[in-house]
């Protein structure tokens, strides 16, 4: 803990991977369910880098799925993978204090329904975000982003506000 206070970052390189197993409720006769029946393989990689008070952070990530044999009383659902990569340019304005613009870009993913080919998505976001320490074990952080490009009628904004508690580890 003595290290933190006067740790200065360069170059991070971080990857991970995220399993989505097929469970949950499924209903074939419904369109809409909270299990998927299918399987979802995420491998994504990190690499940010500071430069004084500026650090950039890209993350690309590749989704795989595999198909689902039971779509809407047995059909076949198959889909592509989604290529997405997300940027955030972050200024620590004090110790305290940071903010984001934030990016991000996805595509591929078109679905196949028994041979029946869908719309290949595509959608570019931007973001702010903006991050308070209240004390060595509190913050809040405001973050917001909208759709500036998009294929396919997938496009919205979200604006949210989280407290963020912090406890363990000596702090």
């Amino acid at each position: 803990m003595d290290e933190y206070a006067t740790y200065h970052q360069d170059v991070i390189v971080g990857a991970s991977l995220q399993v989505t197993a097929p469970l949950g409720q499924y209903d074939s006769t419904k369109l809409l369910n909270v299990g998927t029946n299918r399987w979802s393989i995420k491998p994504e990689l990190g690499v940010s880098k500071a430069w004084g008070p500026v650090t950039l952070e890209v993350i690309p990530a590749i989704t795989f799925f595999t198909n689902n044999d039971d779509f809407l009383r047995g059909k076949t659902l198959e889909q592509d993978p989604i290529y997405s990569v997300q940027g955030h340019l972050i200024y620590e304005i004090s110790p305290a204090l940071w903010t984001a613009f934030d990016a991000t870009y996805y595509t591929g993913g078109r679905t196949t329904i028994d041979g029946e080919k869908g719309e290949r998505l595509e959608n570019v976001r931007l973001g702010l975000t903006t991050s308070l320490s209240l004390s060595r074990h509190q913050s809040i952080k405001l973050f917001g982003s909208a759709g500036v490009y998009h294929r396919t009628e997938n496009n919205f904004w979200a604006v949210g506000l989280a407290w963020q508690f912090r406890w363990g580890g000596g702090l």
